[in-house]
């Protein structure tokens, strides 16, 4: 795992991606205004906070990056829906209904919000799109990072993929549903599972990750080696599931300088 950590509470990906694409991951050391379970950098207008506080801390986030906008916030669902935020208009529908996004213009920021879900970054190889995937358990089965890799223009063996911070395989044990849902129509993902009593497994999630991204021609993969249920740093929702708040994963790429 190859992360630069900030003094804002930030954590910088370190991934070969071009000139003029920028990205980081909020931490619960980010400064916010959430108190108690959600301290201190909540990102989710979901998770049990005010939608005051959370906006608060999305201004907070927005001034610490300097980011050219407001990010492209999603209502997530689970599934495998992706937006193309160049073609959306904030005003109409600020959180759209969906687990992926993509951008070509520069200026455009893409954001998914995770606590023990995989959130996946791209960029192409030119720089000239990015994207980000949330991908939990259910997305990641629905076919999240197929459809986000189909919605880009790049070849698939000419994008970057990064894995960023979600629930290890020690820390993730998962039944015959999940199990299932990659099994059966792979034989090989059974090698993301490790058995720990009769029905139950232990879920390599960012391994099952990296299998379908290298099936649909992705090889450039880096990222992955956290824990976010035993990592404080981050929010989990298996930590804590009464009250767990959301971290974001954001990319976007630098307008030029006029």
């Amino acid at each position: 795992m190859s992360i630069e950590h900030d003094p804002l509470g930030l954590l910088r990906p370190e991934w070969p991606v071009p000139p003029g694409i920028r990205c980081a991951v909020t931490t619960r050391a980010m400064p916010g205004v959430s108190r108690g379970p959600h301290a201190s950098c909540n990102l989710g207008l979901r998770n049990g906070e005010t939608a005051e506080t959370v906006r608060a801390n999305r201004a907070l986030l927005r001034t610490a990056l300097a980011l050219p906008c407001e990010p492209l916030w999603l209502h997530q669902v689970h599934g495998c829906g992706v937006i193309d935020a160049d073609a959306i208009v904030a005003a109409v529908d600020p959180e759209p209904r969906a687990d992926a996004a993509i951008a070509r213009a520069p200026g455009r920021v893409l954001a998914v919000l995770s606590a023990d879900c995989l959130p996946v970054l791209f960029a192409a190889a030119d720089g000239n799109e990015i994207a980000a995937a949330h991908a939990g358990w259910r997305g990641l089965a629905a076919g999240v990072l197929e459809t986000t890799i189909a919605a880009l223009r790049t070849p698939p063996a000419r994008l970057l993929a990064w894995l960023g911070p979600c629930i290890g395989a020690v820390s993730y044990e998962v039944g015959a549903e999940v199990r299932g849902a990659f099994v059966e129509p792979d034989a090989g993902a059974a090698a993301a599972f490790v058995s720990t009593r009769p029905g139950h497994w232990t879920c390599d999630l960012a391994a099952l990750a990296r299998r379908r991204l290298r099936t649909c021609g992705v090889t450039r993969i880096f990222g992955g080696g956290f824990d976010t249920r035993s990592d404080p740093r981050f929010y989990s929702h298996r930590r804590d599931p009464a009250a767990s708040g959301r971290f974001a994963s954001l990319i976007w790429r630098e307008r030029a300088e006029s």
